[in-house]
C-alpha cells in the first residue's frame, strides 16, 4: 500500500513553467511503475507520462517534448516538470502507480491552471 501526496500546482501564464511532486510514502515505491494522471472540468482522467520503475519514460502525445517525468528513489518521489504550458493543460494533476491506477491510491491532486 501507498499513500501518495501530490504538490507543486499553480496559477501560471501561457508559455510558463511548473514541477509537480509527488512523494510516496511506504517501502514498495521503488518497485512501482508511476504516472502522473490529470483531469479537466467535464473531461475524464487522462494519464499524461508514466516512468517505469528503472526510470524509462512513456508521454502522452499532448505532453511529448514539453513534460518530463522523472523519480528520485531514494526521496519515494516523482516529478513533473512541466515547460511550455497550453491553457489547454489547466487540470488537476495525481499520481498514481502506472499503468494501471488504483482507485486506492488516488489522493486530492494539485490544481494547474494556465492563463491565456
Amino acid at each position: 500500500q501507498m499513500q501518495l501526496v501530490e504538490s507543486g500546482g499553480g496559477l501560471v501564464q501561457a508559455g510558463g513553467s511548473l514541477r509537480l511532486s509527488c512523494v510516496a510514502s511506504g517501502s514498495i515505491f521503488v518497485f512501482n511503475a508511476m504516472g502522473w494522471y490529470r483531469q479537466a472540468p467535464g473531461k475524464q482522467r487522462e494519464l499524461v507520462a508514466g516512468i517505469t520503475s528503472g526510470g524509462s519514460p512513456n508521454y502522452a502525445a499532448s505532453v511529448k517534448g514539453r513534460f518530463t517525468i522523472s523519480r528520485d528513489n531514494a526521496k519515494n518521489t516523482v516529478y513533473l516538470q512541466m515547460n511550455s504550458l497550453k491553457p489547454d493543460d489547466t487540470a488537476v494533476y495525481y499520481c498514481n502507480v502506472f499503468p494501471r491506477p488504483r482507485m486506492d491510491y488516488w489522493g486530492q491532486g494539485t490544481q494547474v491552471t494556465v492563463s491565456s
